[in-house]
């Protein structure tokens, strides 16, 4: 008898739809599965056999039992078919008489004594099974709350292979869990780290709020000890909170890297990752035999921070270039092409020299001239070009280690870089909430005012636009048009610094955030002057 169950697998961060057909028939006994599985895949067969045995159904030792999954030309991997495979043969032979199979996707891995095990990907999984107007999903306990957060569609929480096969026969039995989106709001936890704590280096939190306010890669120069990592490790204490569509990208993106558990089944705070120095290249974009997302794509919609950027290996350098002018991995292998977002924020922090203290004040540097501009050249203009603010992090005065008056909390930052970030919602189309609120003098918003809607613009790469790091050539033109007086300090910008039209562009990016710090409409004077000291360093160090 033939038995067919839906099912499905990611490829990439996509799912694609699987049709696991079960035939059990006469012939010599043997259990083979078709349809290029993998090992895992083939291995399903005596995790099935043993699990059915253990929760109480005949298995047929007796029969030749052939196992298809469609399409036959995808690799299939992972052991998420255990599930619909098992519910298969237990149709094709009379053990199981659901009501009806058309409308429901199943998925998940088997003990062996029956019980339904987390997979990764569920996520996607769910998407994809509302996409193709599937109402019903059945996946392991573990992994329904991530599942739960798409709407339109009835997640059944998948305990034993039992359970499942119970409330197939009655699906009045068991009670779906109802899709929520409203759980990807971020939980207004207090962090740990806050800019309350550090001391000094005004100017430095200052280039930080305008690199979380518009979403700017940021570089961090300074000696050891001067406060470089402890500033990076408080730039997720000031960034807003993340909108529903931001949150749903994320989510996704760590389902399929198998990152979430039954505890953090949602990605509703921003990211923020810090890969050694040692990490490989696949590790950093992404990659492998079936490709996985990569830290840069980990740290979506949030902060990558890369601490010691010069003792990274310079293949794993350069190969940012495309992540943060497109904001998209493209990974390639002979049977597809994968592609994983990649909108973060680099903050990144550096020594001047191999000894740490070219240019300090305090301490004379030991190192000889060819071994700074070595050190320093580890970094290539190209990638230099694409960090649009440069800061200088000093080392702090005795007056400044001796105060005992805390700084400015991270609360009151993040209350300016919500507002800015309102302003750019509403420039780039996308409204605040569904019914939008009324803000008055006396009641202004709160940075934990809810900011969903996915109608948002999108630049030229159909890239939706949240924030103006991520503006294209039309919206500079369009939102970053310069005035007489301001493109009389462009050009003298340009002159002195030898800007390229990448550096040009993203200085434009920069002022367009300090004016919307500021309240104003158009980009003055003032606000390309601010800019224009934040891509000053690189003619310090690199010697223009």
């Amino acid at each position: 008898m033939l038995a067919h169950v839906r099912s499905s697998a990611v490829l990439g961060i996509d799912a694609y739809e699987v049709h696991v057909e079960v035939d059990v028939g006469n012939g010599l006994p043997s259990m083979s599965i078709v349809g290029l599985p993998d090992a895992a895949v083939n291995e399903s067969k005596e995790r099935v056999r043993t699990a059915v045995k253990n929760s109480g159904y005949q298995f047929p030792y007796d029969k030749k039992i052939t196992i298809n999954l469609a399409p036959a030309d995808v690799r299939k991997a992972g052991p998420s078919f255990d599930l619909p495979i098992a519910i298969g043969l237990l149709l094709a032979t009379n053990q199981l008489d659901p009501a009806s199979l058309d409308n429901v996707v199943l998925a998940g891995e088997l003990s062996l004594d029956g019980s339904v095990r987390s997979i990764n990907g569920v996520l996607p999984i769910a998407i994809g099974a509302r996409e193709r107007r599937t109402p019903r999903i059945f996946v392991p306990a573990a992994n329904a709350r991530e599942a739960a957060i798409v709407e339109d569609i009835e997640v059944y929480s998948a305990e034993t292979l039992r359970q499942v096969a119970r409330a197939l026969e009655m699906p009045g039995s068991v009670t779906p869990l109802k899709g929520d989106s409203t759980m990807l709001r971020e939980e207004m936890t207090t962090s740990p780290w806050d800019f309350a704590d550090v001391k000094g280096h005004a100017s430095v939190k200052r280039a930080l709020e305008v690199a979380a306010a518009g979403g700017h890669n940021v570089l961090l120069i300074g000696p050891p000890g001067s406060g470089k990592t402890m500033l990076a490790r408080r730039v997720p204490s000031i960034l807003p909170p993340m909108q529903v569509n931001e949150a749903l990208e994320a989510t996704k993106l760590y389902s399929v890297a198998g990152l979430l558990t039954a505890e953090k089944s949602l990605i509703n705070v921003r990211p923020f990752r810090s890969p050694h120095h040692t990490v490989s290249t696949a590790a950093l974009v992404g990659g492998g035999t079936i490709p996985r997302p990569g830290e840069v794509s980990l740290a979506h919609h949030g902060v990558l921070f890369l601490d010691e950027l010069p003792e990274f290996a310079r293949d794993a350098l350069e190969v940012l270039r495309q992540p943060l002018e497109d904001g998209i991995v493209h990974v390639a292998r002979v049977s597809a092409t994968f592609e994983f977002p990649a909108q973060f924020t680099l903050v990144a922090a550096m020594n001047p020299c191999p000894c740490g203290y070219f240019g300090d004040t305090f301490r004379q540097c030991t190192c000889v001239p060819t071994a700074v501009q070595k050190y320093q050249k580890k970094i290539s203009g190209p990638l230099l070009d694409r960090i649009d603010i440069h800061v200088e992090v000093p080392r702090l005065s005795e007056n400044e280690l001796l105060q005992v008056q805390q700084g400015e909390p991270s609360s009151s930052i993040r209350d300016r870089v919500c507002q800015a970030r309102r302003i750019q919602t509403a420039r780039f189309a996308c409204p605040l909430t569904t019914q939008p609120a009324v803000y008055t003098e006396d009641a202004p918003p709160h940075p934990a005012d809810e900011i969903t809607g996915s109608d948002v613009k999108k630049d030229a790469l159909s890239r939706p636009v949240f924030c103006n790091a991520q503006m294209g050539p039309a919206e500079i033109r369009e939102f970053c048009a310069p005035s007489s007086d301001v493109k009389n300090v462009l050009k003298t910008a340009i002159q002195q610094l030898g800007l390229s039209a990448r550096a040009y562009d993203r200085l434009l990016k920069v002022a367009r955030t300090v004016a919307d710090l500021a309240g104003s409409t158009n980009i003055e004077v003032e606000h390309i002057v601010e800019a224009t000291t934040y891509r000053s360093l690189d003619r310090k160090f690199w010697g223009g």
